[in-house]
């Protein structure tokens, strides 16, 4: 349904949302409140604050030319834009001068000046500042550039079928080509060069030759070119900072830039501790770009032990690195400014990236800075991977809800797996990376049992630092609780205490992390934390930790994490769900920033940051297969051919607010049969739909009529119809099936004739109540089956009386699919 202007309500939506996930160095309230009558000197004054203002005109890349005098600046299909052009350098003297008019009308002026992907500017306003200039014409959002977070078989190339003489690598022609002549683009915090993950040849001056077209050469002193798979051509930049001479990229890592102005402005000197340069000082970044696009058969230990090989998705890709995520002594948990982001993202549309990876936190809101700046870059051909978000497993807690991004979810592949064999027999099987062997019988006691005696019970219990004695804990296995401490810390502290391994025991319901702790250690979850923990309370109980799972209890996947993110977005009002996809997101070993990591070369990383470079990855390799194809052509590729997921009992999951469309199979998604491709023009008529004036002249739809693949209902009141556009990837005849409980559903036309790849037909797909409950989601799907091919759309749908709002929560009745 047609919605209401909502764009001063989503405005406010995206500051409280993001306040909650972001980070709190140097922030300052919004507001500052008054208190009744005259105000007297010792009140202060309201401190200003730095925000990104964003202007409705289009910016260089999906700019048409309709301001006169000033030529089109937006690329032809298929091709990159070229900011360098007489015409872009003038449309953007244009913007800058709108910018600068914008800011005086509150008597500011602009720090930064955005124009490739987002027509704004920074710039430093009082709260009355910010709340006149919101309101001023030609003004789409004022948002307050608070720092942001990272989201962050047993191997998932394996587990997602990319490797084996079957496996899609193969079918590419070798790891070699898998990918090849694609360029991913991490925005993130930096990589460690050094890592054999990023390993390459040194790069020249000559030109790449006919046996080898795609090989990057140095343009010029400061230049990084490469041809790619499309037929343009990148052209990187290997900036020198901080521990970082520029000299580090080569043939694998072509580009490497810092974007540090606002993180610089807001933390003083005094408090940096992270490096000025695309060198990572958290690994974060680097554990992303190995996970994506990382070099194939890298062997990987940790701590002396043996992991075997790890790859990236796409292992013939190259990567261009975005640096927007810094650490401070304050906080080391690294923060990341939306101007920083804003900048970080032009550079990559410039560059002439195919993929860009952001696994950085956002707002269940569409008016968010960057990812408006997103749907530039899809604008631009280039496919947008973000992840969800790890606010997981509540209802509506989503991040990255636009229809231009692929919004990843998290999910779990065959764990490392430890089992608790507790000294009366019984048998408890968590995750574990580090009991490789046999460790006990030994002494199994609580923590609290064994504490300093000036410590507190309630910092015994979960293992805070300097909380156990030494002569009671030394020797045996002691039983930590999940909470307030992190999880690596409470190993840390056991062996300080001279503990021989630890048992780290959920006792509500979470995520179990494969972490590499400092003692051997089981994550348990519940119900068997709480039980051993109880065990553990009598006297004389025993534990052995073993190798395996020696329970009579399987451990089922692929499961979605417990911290991913789930639906509804309410900043969309459901009419689109999202997540889009699922993949793997648990206990990820990858490449990591040694000196931030224990000295580790590499670690098991857990989140949606872990699952979203899958899927970056994935776009890789399907852009090196099909380099002309458009983003939104290829996400429907990925969701159509995607699985269900499993719940805990091992029978497949149709919660969608959870999975979106499924886990990923790369295996499938390069025989699709259908897509359903959108592009710039459906994404205007989308926001024009949920209330957002785009000032282009495109007509609003029914955001539930957003070509997507997959269809999303927020309030069914009586009946409504959808429209789908689908084009044919294999010419045939397409029978429908659609499933959708308490529901009636109808296809029109049921079945659906192509005679040609690529040709195009509209089917009306109409849903009206029958037995379904009132203002509780529904879950069903449609799919379209010919070709030899099998498409899969997942539905959404939420009765309702009457226009109602949206609040939806818990798993509802769900249809075959």
């Amino acid at each position: 349904m047609l919605l209401c202007s909502r764009r001063a309500h989503l405005a406010v939506i995206a500051a409280s949302v993001a306040v909650g996930a972001l980070l709190t160095i140097g922030e300052l309230p919004a507001v500052y409140a008054v208190p009744p009558g005259p105000a007297t000197p010792s009140v202060p004054a309201p401190i200003p604050s730095r925000y990104i203002v964003t202007l409705t005109g289009k910016p260089i890349v999906t700019y048409d030319g309709d301001v006169k005098g000033l030529g089109a600046t937006r690329p032809s299909k298929g091709e990159r834009v070229d900011v360098r052009t007489g015409r872009a350098k003038r449309y953007r003297a244009y913007l800058e001068r709108q910018q600068a008019n914008a800011a005086a009308r509150v008597g500011a002026k602009p720090l930064k000046h955005y124009a490739v992907s987002l027509n704004g500017f920074a710039t430093t306003l009082s709260p009355d500042q910010a709340r006149t200039l919101e309101h001023a014409p030609g003004v789409l959002s004022v948002t307050k550039d608070r720092p942001r977070k990272l989201t962050g078989n047993k191997n998932p190339v394996d587990f997602l079928k990319l490797s084996g003489s079957n496996g899609v690598w193969a079918a590419q022609g070798g790891k070699k080509n898998a990918g090849r002549g694609v360029v991913v683009g991490i925005v993130d915090s930096g990589y460690w060069p050094e890592s054999k993950s990023f390993a390459g040849e040194p790069l020249g001056t000559s030109q790449p030759t006919t046996a080898d077209p795609f090989r990057p050469y140095r343009s010029g002193s400061k230049k990084i070119t490469m041809k790619k798979a499309d037929g343009q051509k990148f052209t990187g930049t290997c900036q020198a900072g901080d521990s970082f001479t520029g000299d580090e990229c080569n043939t694998k890592v072509i580009g490497a830039r810092s974007f540090s102005a606002t993180y610089e402005s807001q933390t003083p000197l005094a408090q940096r501790s992270d490096y000025l340069s695309p060198r990572d000082g958290d690994g974060h970044g680097t554990h992303v770009a190995s996970t994506a696009a990382g070099n194939a058969g890298v062997s990987a230990s940790i701590a002396g032990h043996s992991f075997g090989k790890i790859s990236g998705v796409a292992p013939a890709a190259k990567l261009a690195i975005y640096k927007v995520a810094f650490t401070s002594k304050i906080d080391q948990e690294p923060a990341i400014y939306i101007g920083d982001a804003l900048a970080a993202v032009d550079a990559a549309i410039s560059d002439g990236v195919d993929v860009i990876n952001y696994s950085v936190s956002s707002s269940d809101a569409l008016d968010d800075p960057v990812d408006r700046a997103f749907l530039s870059a899809a604008s631009a051909g280039i496919f947008v991977a973000t992840a969800a978000g790890n606010e997981g497993p509540g209802a509506a807690t989503l991040h990255h809800v636009t229809p231009w991004e692929t919004t990843v979810a998290a999910s779990t592949v065959a764990p490392y797996v430890g089992t608790v064999v507790l000294g009366n027999g019984k048998k408890y099987a968590g995750i574990s990376t580090t009991v490789n062997g046999k460790v006990g019988p030994a002494r199994l006691v609580t923590a609290r049992s064994v504490k300093r005696a000036s410590a507190a019970a309630t910092d015994a219990d979960v293992c805070a630092p300097h909380s156990l004695s030494h002569a009671k804990a030394a020797g045996k296995i002691v039983v930590c609780d999940r909470g307030v401490v992190d999880r690596v810390d409470k190993s840390a502290e056991v062996k300080r205490a001279g503990g021989k391994g630890m048992v780290l025991a959920n006792l509500t319901a979470n995520s179990t992390d494969g972490d590499t702790h400092a003692v051997p250690t089981v994550h348990l979850n519940v119900p068997f934390g709480p039980a051993v923990k109880a065990y553990a309370k009598k006297a004389g109980a025993t534990a052995t930790l073993r190798q395996g799972n020696l329970s009579s209890t399987p451990i089922r996947y692929p499961q979605i994490t417990s911290f991913s993110s789930r639906g509804p977005s309410l900043g969309n009002g459901g009419d689109l769900l999202k997540p889009d996809i699922a993949a793997p997101g648990a206990s990820i070993l990858a490449a990591v920033a040694p000196p931030s990591n224990g000295k580790h070369k590499f670690d098991f990383y857990s989140g949606t940051s872990m699952a979203s470079p899958h899927v970056a990855g994935i776009a890789a390799l399907y852009f090196g297969v099909h380099p002309k194809w458009s983003p939104m052509a290829v996400k429907s590729a990925i969701m159509t051919t995607a699985s269900r997921v499993k719940k805990s009992n091992g029978k497949l999951s149709r919660d969608y607010f959870a999975q979106g469309a499924g886990n990923v199979r790369p295996d499938r998604m390069f025989n699709p049969g259908v897509i359903f491709d959108a592009g710039l023009k459906d994404w205007l008529a989308f926001l024009e739909g949920e209330g957002f004036a785009t000032d282009t002249g495109v007509k609003p739809i029914d955001p539930s009529d957003y070509n997507a693949p997959s269809i999303a209902i927020g309030d069914l009141v009586g009946s409504q119809t959808v429209t789908r556009r689908i084009t044919a990837v294999k010419p045939g005849s397409y029978a429908t099936t659609i499933s959708v409980p308490g529901v009636t559903a109808t296809v029109s036309p049921s079945v659906v004739n192509f005679t040609s790849a690529g040709q195009t037909k509209t089917v009306e797909i109409t849903f009206s109540r029958k037995t379904a409950p009132l203002s509780e989601v529904v879950f069903g799907s449609l799919k379209f089956t010919g070709a030899g091919t099998l498409a899969r759309l997942p539905i959404t749908v939420v009765p309702q009386a009457g226009d109602a709002p949206n609040m939806v929560a818990g798993a509802g009745a769900s249809g075959s699919g």
